[in-house]
């Protein structure tokens, strides 16, 4: 028999594959508020909704609007798809993943200039969930990290991020460095923070105009990769006042939103 012609790639047939496996998958959501938020949230596709009776009436409303039909389950038989140790307070929600777009949809800067959250291998969900309240609360356009070595969506990145998943933007892009050169030729001006360097993020922005902004932070301990740090166009420092100072990511993330916001309403006063 002869061969098949135009024969693809294994690596192609791989990554379709993947592609496949990923528009599949789904996450449970848990907690009142997250699940709430979900349900609130018209973007998000719903699948399936499990409750216990209490946790109905506290979603009374959300549920209504929602158009999906909960699952009332016994509180004694309340056994959702989940992690024993997770906090669900009666209400489980499976969710497909939500789709923001592409990057160059989502941040291109029109006429504004937006700030932006870039993650160099953050895998903590509690740490980037906290990230994600922080970028609404200051503004972010979006937060962005690789698809490889960064916390996924997940039940407990929800739950941490208090609602925030379903509003601010979270994306995960297969190659961090392309997308901060993609940033930078939408006139993106992007600092990362590391707290070796020799400026302070108030100084690294001092000269600036009011230009689109990205803060990129790393994972504790390791910190931005080199080819992030060198994508970077400058590499600044959150001060201490002692002689030795370090923040968990999450925190180092609100400091530097707050600075970036302070120094973009600067622009406005």
């Amino acid at each position: 028999m002869a061969p098949r012609k135009n024969k693809k790639p294994e690596w192609i047939v791989e990554k379709e594959r993947a592609k496949r496996g990923d528009a599949a998958e789904s996450l449970w959501l848990f907690g009142i508020h997250a699940v709430r938020d979900a349900l609130e949230n018209p973007k998000r596709e719903k699948l399936r909704l499990m409750v216990t009776k209490n946790a109905a009436d506290r979603l009374g409303d959300a549920i209504a609007n929602s158009g999906i039909e909960p699952e009332v389950v016994d509180p004694r038989n309340f056994k959702p798809p989940i992690d024993a140790q997770s906090v669900h307070q009666g209400a489980v929600l499976e969710v497909k993943p939500l789709n923001w777009g592409s990057v160059s949809e989502l941040c291109a800067p029109h006429d504004e200039a937006p700030l932006l959250v870039l993650l160099d291998r953050v895998s903590d969900p509690h740490n980037v969930g906290a990230i994600l309240r922080s970028a609404e609360v200051f503004g972010a356009r979006a937060v962005i990290a690789p698809h490889r070595h960064s916390a996924p969506e997940t039940g407990a990145l929800a739950k941490t991020a208090s609602g925030a998943l379903e509003r601010q933007p979270y994306m995960r892009v297969p190659n961090l460095a392309k997308s901060m050169n993609a940033l930078r030729e939408m006139g993106y001006f992007i600092i990362g923070l590391d707290g070796e360097a020799d400026m302070t993020l108030t100084q690294a922005t001092a000269d600036l105009p009011n230009v689109p902004l990205a803060l990129a932070l790393g994972s504790e301990g390791p910190g931005l990769r080199e080819l992030t740090k060198k994508t970077c166009h400058r590499v600044a420092k959150i001060p201490f006042a002692g002689e030795f100072g370090s923040l968990n990511v999450s925190n180092a993330a609100a400091v530097s939103l707050y600075a970036a916001s302070s120094w973009k309403q600067g622009f406005s006063a």
